[in-house]
């Protein structure tokens, strides 16, 4: 059992939704899985492709404290995430992506912006 100080606290429910989150992501974006564990993989890229994982990927990404900016272009999609609250200019998106799909530019602005939060915080 780990052991926690004021120097090493136990990671909230956030800190815990945020990383679960990007290990979600990043599990979506390799290129190849294992041939056992592809049954898993198989239900994920339906659920996070749709609008439905886009929905869930910003509720998540709601309260972890962002905002969303996601525009249609005539060849893709732009996706910005920004803190809540915080001054929407492209020098302060802790998370952005363009990509042909919306829900793929969703994905890798959240992924980008967790990682920031995550591991460079």
């Amino acid at each position: 059992m780990e052991k926690h100080s004021a120097a090493n606290p136990p990671p909230t429910d956030d800190a815990q939704r945020a990383s679960l989150m990007f290990a979600t992501l990043a599990a979506a974006a390799l290129p190849r899985v294992p041939a056992d564990m592809a049954p898993m993989f198989g239900a994920l890229h339906p659920w996070l492709d749709g609008w439905k994982g886009i929905g869930d990927l910003v509720t998540g990404m709601s309260r972890q404290g962002y905002d969303l900016s996601l525009t249609q272009y005539p060849d893709g999609w732009r996706c910005t995430f920004y803190t809540t609250g915080g001054e929407h200019s492209l020098t302060s998106s802790p998370g952005s992506a363009w990509e042909k799909t919306a829900a793929l530019a969703v994905q890798r602005a959240a992924a980008r912006a967790l990682d920031r939060t995550i591991y460079h915080a």
